[in-house]
C-alpha cells in the first residue's frame, strides 16, 4: 500500500477538488479526529448538531391577563445554516386557584405558533389547559414544536404565561399561591432547543 505524506492539498485550478470515485470508501482510522472548521453540506438530513437547555427552578406567580414572560425559561441559539430547523420542547410545572391559564412559545418578541380562533373569549396560545385546583397541588404542561426560522442569526426562544385576570393565580413551579401543604409538592421547568439540520 503506497502512502502519500502532505501538509496540504490544494485545487491546481478553480476552488474544488475530487477524492476518488463513485462507490470508493474512505476509512478513518480508529482515534483520529477530523476538524471541520466551514459548513459541511451533502451528508444528509436528521443530524442533530447542537442541544441548548435551560432549567427554571425559582417561583413566579401572575394574575395578568396578558401574556408576561416565564423569567429564565429562555434558550439562545445559532444555527449554522439558514436549512437547519430548530426543535423547541418545554415542560412547564405550574398552579393555579382553579382557573385556566395560557402559556405561549416566542422567538424574541414574535409569537411562532399559536392556536386557530375559537369563540370570541378564547385566548390562543402554544397550549392552554385546565390548571391546578386551590388546595395545593400542581400540574404540568408539555410541548414540542419544530420551528423553520431560515436564519443563521442568534435566536432566543422564550415562554410567557398568563391567567385570567384579577385575582386569579399562576405559579410557575409550587401550588397555588405557595400553599404550603404536605402533599403540595415544588417542581420544575425547562425549555431545550435542537438544532436538526437539512
Amino acid at each position: 500500500m503506497s502512502e502519500l505524506k502532505v501538509n496540504k492539498i490544494s485545487p491546481e485550478t478553480g476552488t474544488a477538488i475530487t477524492l476518488g470515485d463513485s462507490g470508493d470508501t474512505f476509512t478513518v482510522p480508529s482515534g483520529a479526529t477530523i476538524v471541520n472548521s466551514g459548513t459541511a453540506t451533502g451528508f444528509g438530513g436528521g443530524k442533530l448538531l447542537q442541544v441548548i437547555s435551560t432549567v427554571k427552578t425559582d417561583f413566579q406567580t401572575t394574575t395578568s391577563s396578558t401574556p408576561v414572560d416565564i423569567t429564565g425559561l429562555s434558550a439562545t441559539i445559532t444555527p449554522s445554516a439558514t436549512s437547519s430547523k430548530i426543535l423547541v420542547t418545554v415542560h412547564i410545572t405550574h398552579g393555579a386557584t382553579g382557573e385556566r391559564g395560557s402559556f405561549h412559545l416566542l422567538e424574541s418578541s414574535t409569537e411562532i405558533v399559536k392556536g386557530d380562533a375559537h369563540g370570541s373569549t378564547r385566548v390562543r396560545g402554544l397550549v392552554g389547559g385546565q390548571t391546578a385546583d386551590s388546595n395545593g397541588s400542581t400540574s404540568t404542561v408539555s410541548m414540542m414544536y419544530l420551528h423553520s426560522p431560515n436564519s443563521t442569526s442568534s435566536l432566543n426562544y422564550k415562554m410567557t404565561f398568563q391567567s385570567r385576570g384579577s385575582a386569579q393565580y399562576i405559579d410557575i413551579n409550587r401550588p397555588t399561591a405557595g400553599a404550603d401543604d404536605a402533599w403540595a409538592g415544588t417542581g420544575i421547568s425547562t425549555i431545550t432547543v435542537m438544532e436538526i439540520g437539512a
